[in-house]
C-alpha cells in the first residue's frame, strides 16, 4: 500500500508538465532501434543459398532445411520469451538473445558441413531471433501504452523492415564483392553493438522512472516477477486452443509467414538470379519492399485504431494473393515497372496483417495477450519454415519457382476467408474501435 502511494507521488509532479514527452515514446524509440539492428541477420538467408550452393555443393533443399529451423525457431521461442520477459524483464531477455545471434552468425565463418549451418544459423541464431520476436514489441506495448496501441505496433513491427532496408543493399554488396563470410561478421557485429543500447536505456516498466502508462488514468504499480515462464507459456497455451479464434488467428498468420518470410525473403534472390536478374539488383528490390513496408505497417496499425480487425486481415490478404499470381511473369533479367508495381504492392502489404492480428488477440486474451500472439507468431513461422524448405525442394525438383508462387497464391485467398469468419467479444469490439 505504501509502496503505491509512493510511487503515485512521484508520478503526479511529473504527470503536470503538460510540455514534455512520455517517457513511452523513448522506450519506443529505443525498441525501434534494437529491432532495426536486430534484423540484420533477417536479411541475410535469401543472400547466401547460392554462395553456399557454389561453394560446398549443398542442395537448395538442405540449405533450405537451415533457413527453415531458423524461421520455425524463431516462432516456438517467442511465447517462452515473452514469459521470460515477465519473470526477469525485457532487458535481460533482449540482451542474452542478440548475444546468441552474435555468437551464432560469428560461428559460421568456420563451417565445414551441413550439420553445422543447421547448429548456427538454425539453432543458435534461430533461438535468439526468437526472443527478438514480435513478442518483444507486444510486451513493450502493453506494458508502455493504454492508448495509441495499434500505431504504435505498426512503428515497431515496421522497425524489422527498416533494418531489412538498411541491410540488405550492403550485405548483398559484400556477398558479391568480397564474399559470404564478411556479410555473416557484419551481422554479428550488428547485433553486439546494440547489446550496450539495451542494457543501458530500456526500461521495463514505466513503473521504473514513476510515471502511468501513456494515456493511462491512474498510476500502474510494477507488478511483481512471474515464475514458471515455461510452465506459463504452456499454460496460456493450452487454454487458448480450446477457443476458436485461436485456431482461425493462428492459421491466417501461418498463410503470412509462409508468403513472406519463408517465400519472398528467402526464396525471391535465387528465383530473380535464375531469371539473369544479378544478386544486388534482386536485393535492391527486396530492400525497396521494406521502404514501403515502413509505410504500410504504420497505416495499418492507424486503420486498426479505427476499424474492424478482421476485415483489414481480409483485404490484406486477398491482394496479396493476387499479386503473387502475377509474380512468375514479372521476373526479368531486368528491372521493369511492372516489376517495380509489385515490390511497392507487396512492400505495403508486407507486415501490415501485425497490427490487426495483435488486435485481435489483445482483445480475444487480455492480460495472456502477449503469450498468445507469442504462440500466433509460432504459427507464422512455422509456415514459414514449411515455404523455406519446400521451395528449396521445389526448386531442385522442377527447376523453378513458379509452382510456389501460384500455390502461395491460393493460400492467401483462403486466409482471407478465415480472416472474416473470426468472432469478436462485443464489448471489447465496440471499446476498441471507440
Amino acid at each position: 500500500m505504501t509502496q503505491t502511494t509512493d510511487a503515485a507521488a512521484v508520478e503526479e509532479p511529473r504527470s503536470g508538465r503538460t510540455g514534455r514527452i512520455h517517457r513511452a515514446w523513448f522506450v519506443a524509440a529505443v525498441t525501434f532501434v534494437t529491432i532495426i539492428g536486430a534484423a540484420a541477420f533477417r536479411s541475410l538467408p535469401g543472400l547466401l543459398i547460392d554462395p553456399l550452393h557454389q561453394e560446398y555443393g549443398w542442395s537448395r533443399g538442405t540449405i533450405g532445411a537451415a533457413v527453415s529451423v531458423n524461421l520455425a525457431l524463431y516462432g516456438l521461442t517467442a511465447p517462452f520469451a515473452a514469459a521470460l520477459m515477465d519473470r526477469f524483464g525485457i532487458r535481460r531477455v533482449v540482451a542474452g538473445a542478440l548475444t546468441v545471434i552474435a555468437v551464432g552468425s560469428g560461428l559460421t565463418v568456420w563451417m565445414t558441413a551441413a550439420w553445422q549451418l543447421l547448429l548456427c544459423w538454425g539453432l543458435l541464431v534461430g533461438l535468439g531471433s526468437g526472443s527478438m520476436a514480435l513478442a518483444f514489441a507486444a510486451t513493450v506495448t502493453d506494458r508502455w501504452f493504454t492508448e495509441r496501441r495499434g500505431l504504435v505496433t505498426g512503428i515497431l513491427t515496421a522497425a524489422s523492415a527498416s533494418g531489412q532496408l538498411i541491410f540488405l543493399p550492403v550485405l548483398s554488396w559484400i556477398v558479391e564483392t568480397h564474399d559470404w563470410r564478411p556479410a555473416a561478421v557484419t551481422v554479428s557485429l550488428a547485433a553486439l553493438a546494440v547489446v550496450p543500447f539495451v542494457w543501458l536505456l530500456l526500461h521495463d516498466h514505466p513503473a521504473d522512472v514513476g510515471q502511468k502508462p501513456y494515456g493511462a488514468k491512474e498510476f500502474v504499480p510494477k507488478p511483481d516477477p512471474v515464475p514458471g515462464a515455461a510452465r506459463r507459456a504452456v499454460t496460456v497455451l493450452l487454454s487458448a486452443v480450446r477457443t476458436g479464434p485461436f485456431w482461425l488467428l493462428a492459421g491466417t498468420f501461418a498463410i503470412c509467414g509462409a508468403s513472406t518470410n519463408g517465400l519472398i525473403q528467402t526464396h525471391f534472390v535465387p528465383a530473380a538470379h535464375d531469371h539473369g536478374m544479378p544478386i544486388t539488383a534482386a536485393a535492391s528490390l527486396l530492400a525497396v519492399i521494406g521502404v514501403f513496408d515502413v509505410v504500410g505497417t504504420v497505416a495499418s496499425g492507424w486503420f486498426t485504431d479505427r476499424f474492424d480487425p478482421r476485415r483489414l486481415l481480409a483485404v490484406y490478404y486477398a491482394l496479396r494473393g493476387v499479386s503473387l499470381l502475377f509474380l512468375p511473369m514479372l521476373l526479368a533479367p531486368s528491372v521493369h515497372p511492372p516489376m517495380l508495381f509489385f515490390i511497392v504492392f507487396y512492400g505495403l502489404d508486407w507486415v501490415a496483417t501485425v497490427p490487426p492480428t495483435l488486435a485481435l488477440c489483445r482483445e480475444r486474451y487480455g492480460e495472456d495477450s502477449a503469450i498468445v500472439f507469442g504462440w500466433v507468431l509460432a504459427s507464422h513461422q512455422v509456415g514459414a519454415a514449411v515455404v523455406a524448405f519446400l521451395g528449396g525442394v521445389a526448386r531442385d525438383v522442377f527447376g523453378s519457382y513458379d509452382v510456389v508462387w501460384y500455390a502461395s497464391g491460393a493460400l492467401c485467398a483462403a486466409a482471407a476467408l478465415m480472416a472474416l469468419v473470426i468472432r469478436r467479444r462485443p464489448e471489447t469490439a465496440r471499446l476498441a474501435t471507440a
